[in-house]
């Protein structure tokens, strides 16, 4: 069996020690504050310089995807040194970087034809993204072919989901990522929103006054989803993602335990730019996504 690289775009928003852990290579998005200079998300700007003028500059920073040429080039490194590729991306619902490693598929598969390129729309984002991908590092270290490696990420990329809440909307606003979620809407009462993200894409959940009963409230729609849909939590992976909130993200890290009866092995995820941007830097909530064993 041939061996294959793992690749992602940036917007998993994976430590790098489980990238290291998981030899998974990301390919990043762009974040520009003045429309003419562009940098590298991770590589020429750290996420904690680009928080710092999210919230410092009047100018509303917008995001770049990877390019067709970042992905061939990446693509051909690895084919070159007898590797086959599987790559997931960010929903497309949220960015073209799919359609970009599609062309770069294209492009390359021409040119190495004997070669093996797998890439998924992962349908999800940020920690969800990062999960499934920690799954295709799994099933690679225990001997899934390409193949089935990717047929399988195709049924597991369905079970994530993202629960979150936001100290505002006023980034979704801004990004013109609003769509569904505008019906929450409610600053003037200090409401604040509860969105999950299913099917590639945001959808409202309800609000509550408060930003920590907002917070405390994502515990319930996590145990309401488990009930609904007669699942268990043994069966799935859980992270906790924010931007800037640590103190926040560190108290619903604390207390999901006693929901899944379980700890929450991964690190709390920081959000890059390609989601920070829409999200704002008090972004908390917990991702969730099936093992590919259970």
């Amino acid at each position: 069996m041939k061996p294959y690289k793992i690749f992602s775009d940036s917007s998993c928003d994976l430590t790098q020690e489980l990238l290291d852990q998981y030899q998974i290579s990301t390919i990043p998005f762009y974040v520009s504050f003045d429309q003419v200079t562009y940098q590298k998300e991770n590589v020429e700007i750290t996420k904690a310089d680009f928080y710092h003028r999210l919230t410092t500059e009047s100018v509303y920073p917008k995001t770049s995807l990877p390019s067709v040429e970042d992905y061939c080039d990446k693509f051909e490194e690895a084919i070159k040194n007898g590797f086959d590729v599987l790559c997931l991306n960010i929903t497309l619902k949220f960015s073209g970087s799919h359609q970009s490693a599609m062309t770069a598929k294209s492009i390359i598969m021409e040119k190495y034809p004997d070669s093996q390129i797998e890439v998924i729309d992962s349908i999800l984002c940020t920690g969800a993204q990062g999960l499934l991908l920690i799954e295709a590092g799994k099933m690679q270290q225990a001997g899934y072919s390409l193949s089935d490696n990717a047929a399988k990420l195709l049924e597991l990329r369905e079970t994530g989901r993202v629960m979150l809440t936001l100290g505002t909307l006023e980034y979704l606003k801004k990004g013109g990522r609003i769509g569904k979620v505008s019906a929450l809407a409610g600053s003037l009462l200090n409401l604040k929103p509860l969105i999950v993200l299913e099917d590639g894409e945001l959808a409202p959940y309800g609000k509550v006054r408060g930003f920590k009963k907002a917070i405390d409230k994502i515990s319930d729609m996590l145990s309401e989803y488990f009930s609904s849909q007669n699942l268990r939590y043994e069966d799935f992976e859980f992270c906790v993602i924010t931007g800037t909130n640590m103190e926040d993200a560190s108290v619903l890290r604390d207390k999901l335990p006693a929901v899944i009866h379980k700890t929450i092995e991964h690190p709390i995820f920081i959000l890059g730019t390609t989601i920070g941007t829409y999200t704002g830097p008090d972004i908390v909530g917990v991702c969730l996504l099936r093992k590919y064993n259970a």
